[in-house]
């Protein structure tokens, strides 16, 4: 199991600043770090900071989320095959959102070898304090980010005074209660605040009830194996029942009457049943908020 970071935040919050520190502690735990990093433009400004002995995926001109997810898949599958490393750490731009983000990293194809850890959300604690002059669009993706944080960096914490210092904390607890907040500079994190996240369940039918995401994380994910079939009729209607926190589901599914368990992907209420010619893993990926009680589909 290779233990997965995905650092978000907004364009200029520290995020490079964060990497860069967190591989240098890696590396003196005698851990072996990867990077998948994203970058808006055509040059990989950002990855000339990421020493030449790390594996390195780079993805250019493109969002990791929506229409770059299949790019990011095809870079972890990389890495899995060609690299030995102990830590996966991705990188995101600062324009994209942490469940598309999350929705590109975690397919069903290697779920059973990735330990994701959790969101690690840079903020400028300036930025946040002046957040009413950002544009409505901007603005709401500046707090997407940190509401879904498990761990968020309150960063640039030197340029404020203790009075403004105190009032960042006080709100971004109001904001995201659920996440543990840390006061920085340059984006230093210590290393085993890292490690002892944890936002991954894994589930099958045999421990559904004592699955858990975290401690207290809302946004995660779970992973869930069947055993049984079931008929599309029977996976739908139990898709029907589930609460608007639920974002994404992707995975293969044991249909009756069909050899190979079928990929099925839900998005917005969604759903799409595709075949599938190649016998998978019957898994399927939960991502959302507050989803350790959901309800696995069992059949009568």
């Amino acid at each position: 199991m290779k233990d997965v970071y995905l650092f978000s935040g907004f364009l200029g919050s520290g995020k490079t600043s964060m990497l860069t520190d967190v591989i240098r502690q890696l590396k003196e735990a005698n851990l072996k770090p990867a990077v998948i990093m994203n970058e808006l433009g055509k040059l990989p400004f950002d990855s000339q900071a990421v020493e030449q002995d790390v594996p390195l995926k780079e993805m250019l001109e493109g969002c990791i989320c929506c229409s770059g997810a299949e790019k990011t898949e095809a870079q972890i599958q990389s890495l899995l095959h060609d690299q030995e490393f102990d830590v996966l750490i991705i990188e995101t731009t600062g324009a994209a959102h942490p469940v598309e983000a999350l929705d590109a990293v975690y397919s069903p194809l290697f779920a059973d070898k990735l330990n994701i850890k959790g969101i690690v959300t840079v903020a400028d604690s300036r930025l946040w304090l002046d957040r009413s002059s950002l544009t409505p669009q901007v603005r709401s993706l500046f707090m997407e980010q940190i509401r879904h944080a498990h761990l968020l960096l309150a960063n640039k914490t030197d340029l404020l005074t203790e009075s403004e210092q105190a009032q960042v904390v006080y709100e971004l607890q109001g904001f995201n209660a659920n996440a543990f907040i840390l006061q920085t500079t340059n984006g230093r994190v210590p290393l085993k605040l890292l490690q002892n996240m944890q936002s991954t369940a894994r589930v099958s039918k045999e421990d559904i009830v004592s699955a858990r995401i975290g401690e207290s994380f809302n946004l995660g994910s779970r992973l869930v194996r069947f055993d049984t079939s079931f008929t599309q009729e029977q996976f739908e209607d139990w898709v029907r029942t589930l609460p608007d926190t639920v974002y994404r589901m992707k995975g293969y599914v044991p249909i009756e009457g069909i050899k190979n368990p079928m990929l099925f992907q839900y998005a917005y209420g969604m759903v799409q049943w595709l075949p599938e010619y190649i016998k998978m893993e019957p898994n399927l990926v939960i991502i959302g908020e507050n989803i350790n009680n959901l309800e696995i589909i069992s059949v009568p």
